[in-house]
């Protein structure tokens, strides 16, 4: 029993430092944006850099101002932006990941050189990855130039400087846009559960998707949550920038997929050719479902790094350029050069809310695995 204490004692003499440290980095600071999001700090031009600051606590006024003000239009924007980015981004990675994965999969010729070439970009960092492809997609050079090299017009596409936008939208349906796909969800969950037999579970989720549908129906066509029309859609601007995230990180995705692809037993292979299985349907049936969890991984992964994304948009476009802007670069630019320091908090506190939708669930269905098996 003493050696036990001893042993307890050195564990904590050990981890403290770095729980200390944790707790005062991370979530200490954390902290500190939060609270600093729900006051006026930085509103006043006079009070931004003074010594002693006068502060006031001002609640939600922030956020309000963020989604309704008539000032905020281009944060709006860059929520839009974000996710179309990560939808693409993610889309991107996972599809040429894969394909890379399947080809290596083969042992080709020289697998290991390609190997090394397709993980090559992810070992650069985003600021390289954007100074290169901000070259390469010069309107006057780069990528427009290809043409030329066969006897054709160069191209004209404006990559980076283009103004243009497709699935455009009111902002002022985004409550009811949100209600519909939230309650859809739903109930297809709730379809879920009673196939499971799960009724308290399906009842629960079937009665929030009909309150959320009903709402959607009754009230969210009458919500107006800024005052003109306001709208906002898919910035063509960005397809350059999701082009060279694919390229720098579907490396990182083939990387897992030829993993779980070669950790598929040989046998499993041959008992789906010997049931009369196709080399298709054997991959589609047996192999892909293995491959589930890998794919919810690296779904996890690039989500935060895309909701996230800063160095890569500042090399690539510039601080100015709002067509291909995202709320971290606008969280920068609103706290280091306007000098509003409860708004960009606000913007910062949002970013995190949006990160922890995403990975709170995955680690909390880790965690209930890992239980299940221990």
């Amino acid at each position: 029993m003493k050696g036990l204490s001893r042993d307890r004692l050195w564990s904590v003499a050990v981890l403290l430092p770095s729980v200390l440290l944790l707790g005062v980095f991370v979530y200490g600071f954390i902290a500190r944006t939060v609270y600093v999001s729900l006051t006026d700090w930085g509103n006043d031009p006079a009070q931004a850099m003074a010594v002693n600051p006068v502060i006031h606590f001002v609640g939600f006024a922030n956020y309000q101002e963020l989604f309704t003000g008539f000032l905020q239009g281009r944060f709006r924007q860059e929520l839009v932006s974000t996710v179309f980015f990560t939808l693409f981004f993610i889309l991107g990675c996972l599809g040429l990941g894969l394909a890379l994965a399947l080809i290596l999969d083969r042992n080709p010729k020289g697998e290991g050189l390609w190997r090394t070439i397709f993980l090559f970009p992810m070992s650069l960092s985003f600021i390289v990855t954007g100074t290169i492809w901000r070259w390469m997609l010069q309107p006057q050079g780069g990528v427009n130039q290809i043409p030329t090299l066969v006897g054709a017009p160069p191209g004209a596409f404006g990559w980076l400087s283009s103004t243009d936008a497709i699935w455009k939208f009111d902002w002022n349906r985004l409550p009811l846009i949100t209600a519909t796909l939230v309650g859809l969800i739903l109930a297809w969950m709730a379809y879920r559960a009673l196939r499971e037999a799960n009724r308290p579970r399906a009842l629960v989720a079937a009665g929030c998707a009909a309150l959320l549908l009903g709402w959607a129906l009754l009230i969210g066509p009458n919500l107006k949550l800024v005052a003109a029309p306001e709208p906002h859609g898919f910035n063509l601007a960005l397809v350059g920038i999701i082009i060279a995230a694919v390229w720098q990180m579907s490396g990182y995705t083939m990387a897992l997929y030829l993993a779980g692809l070669r950790g598929v037993p040989d046998d499993i292979r041959e008992a789906a050719r010997v049931d009369g299985a196709s080399e298709g349907q054997m991959y589609r049936r047996v192999i892909f479902p293995l491959l589930a969890p890998i794919t919810l991984s690296a779904m996890i992964i690039l989500g935060h790094i895309s909701l996230k994304i800063f160095d890569l948009v500042y090399a690539m476009a510039g601080p100015d350029n709002t067509f291909t802007s995202v709320p971290a670069l606008n969280m920068y630019l609103t706290s280091f050069r306007q000098n509003s320091f409860a708004l960009g908090a606000a913007i910062g506190t949002l970013l995190l809310i949006l990160v922890a939708f995403v990975i709170v669930p995955y680690l909390a269905s880790t965690f209930r695995t890992e239980e299940a098996s221990a």
